[in-house]
């Protein structure tokens, strides 16, 4: 695996129904801006993504924001991070957060999340890339969708399980060090 110098992080828009959902995005942008790594995330100032984003600026990590023209308004993007782009559509937007990440995390969030992060799992079954991939299960949040994929391989439909699996930590704290491991 090449050096990793940036993780994009996908995460709700929303805080979510629990203050552990908070604590974790604020932990984890933390880990990543004390690390010097860079921040690479949907630009929102709202919600997970924006506490997760001033966490790591707080610790001084430089944040990539990548935000399409649609929702720049409606999810108000944070300015003040060290690079806002503005995409044309979600598919340039998926695309750059993409190219510009070296590992991928998925903190609790709602169907775009989900969406998300299932994609880079379907890019990695498919030899894509082979970058690491994430779950924050953040009190279980994931478990659902953990047992949905060995449901999916229980009844013959994921051909390469190994590249599908993503890494799965309960403490968000922990995934910087583990990825720097």
């Amino acid at each position: 695996m090449a050096e990793l110098r940036s993780i994009c992080v996908y995460c709700g828009a929303n805080v979510g129904a629990r203050p552990d959902y908070a604590e974790a995005a604020e932990g984890l942008g933390r880990a990543i801006g004390a690390s010097g790594m860079r921040l690479v995330y949907g630009g929102g100032a709202v919600g997970l993504m924006g506490i997760l984003a001033r966490a790591a600026m707080a610790a001084g990590g430089p944040v990539t924001g990548i935000i399409p023209q649609f929702l720049k308004d409606r999810e108000v993007m944070l300015r003040e991070v060290s690079d806002l782009i503005v995409t044309t559509d979600m598919h340039e937007r998926k695309r750059m957060m993409f190219e510009r990440a070296d590992a991928f995390v998925a903190l609790p969030g709602g169907i775009g999340t989900l969406e998300e992060v299932v994609e880079m799992m379907t890019w990695a079954q498919l030899g894509r890339h082979d970058k690491p991939i994430v779950l924050a299960n953040v009190d279980g949040f994931w478990n659902p969708l953990l047992e949905l994929i060995n449901h999916m391989d229980d009844s013959g439909f994921i051909h390469t399980k190994s590249k599908v699996a993503p890494i799965v930590v309960d403490d968000p704290v922990e995934i910087v060090p583990l990825l720097l491991g």
